[in-house]
């Protein structure tokens, strides 16, 4: 048992030091979940704020284990049209030109209606066949040779219709298809599912997935975070740059900065040759970091404190 865990110990390890050699910092409690939902073979459903690295996580994990990734961003309105498979229209309609000709040649010496039925079975009809689909992100998916990440991002933008259909794939790895019967994942892919919580997800899709939520990020792990992906930054303006953010986090704003907002503001000092925080500087790029207006405005009045807390800090 103490040996069994130590392998899994450090097989978590290496998942989360293969993150990191590709860009994406993240803790054990991430590898963990990345290791469980590879080894149980069940989707993971990762929650969380925007920003904070949920989609990135899936696509780490592609480059990774090296599968392709496959992505199908969700919406109101979402239907298995665009989500699963679509019948090849056009190749149909020539295929029943081609099949009106040979029906003909099929029946010619027929003798009586009986005769000419059991022709017409005995013929090899392929109209609803799979050379006739049009396979879109879940159908690719299950068909991948050598296996996918299935990337379903924002699963709370769909409606609760959407998440029904999906039951099946997220138990069992495979669809019904009405005119084909069961089709079964080829190799069972890894599935992440990506939920800002703009809505609650339903019980029967929560059963079906391990859970993650990642929260934005403290201070140690965001300085981390700007380091691998900003090594152009001075240790002591990006620990000056990260106090900052996460000063600003404390405030009531429509929209925190994410992570992704915290890098593109290191990429903007690297840009502008910054050596240090100042409150004249912060004011004229705080358009990196907030998204609104309202939030600009409210936050001008907190600079200077914000800056002084955050040089000081670092």
């Amino acid at each position: 048992m103490t040996s069994d865990r130590k392998d899994a110990t450090g097989d978590i390890e290496a998942i989360r030091k293969g993150f990191e050699t590709r860009g994406y910092i993240c803790n054990a409690h991430i590898a963990t979940s990345i290791f469980l939902a590879e080894k149980l073979q069940k989707p993971l459903l990762v929650e969380g704020p925007p920003g904070v690295g949920k989609t990135e996580l899936a696509k780490a994990t592609a480059e990774m284990v090296g599968k392709p990734l496959i992505r199908l961003q969700c919406y109101e309105g979402l239907d298995e049209a665009k989500a699963l498979y679509e019948w090849k229209y056009g190749k149909q309609l020539l295929y029943t030109q081609v099949l009106k000709e040979k029906l003909g040649d099929l029946m010619t010496g027929a003798k009586g209606l009986k005769e000419s039925m059991a022709r017409l079975h005995d013929f090899d009809d392929t109209f609803f066949s799979e050379e006739f689909l049009e396979p879109r992100p879940l159908l690719k998916a299950l068909w991948q040779p050598g296996g996918a990440v299935l990337l379903i991002d924002e699963i709370d933008k769909s409606d609760d219709e959407f998440e029904a259909f999906l039951l099946e794939l997220l138990s069992d790895y495979q669809i019904s298809v009405p005119e084909l019967g069961t089709i079964k994942a080829r190799t069972t892919p890894i599935v992440f599912l990506t939920s800002n919580n703009t809505r609650e997800i339903g019980d029967a899709l929560k059963r079906r997935c391990l859970h993650l939520y990642i929260p934005f990020p403290d201070t140690d792990l965001e300085q981390r975070i700007i380091a691998a992906r900003v090594p152009e930054m001075e240790e002591r303006l990006r620990n000056q740059l990260v106090n900052f953010v996460q000063g600003l986090r404390q405030l009531d704003l429509k929209k925190l900065p994410a992570v992704s907002e915290t890098i593109d503001w290191a990429r903007t000092m690297v840009l502008l040759h910054a050596r240090e925080l100042d409150a004249e500087l912060v004011r004229n790029t705080l358009n990196v970091l907030l998204k609104f207006q309202d939030d600009i405005d409210n936050v001008d009045g907190e600079v200077n404190a914000l800056v002084s807390k955050a040089v000081q800090a670092g």
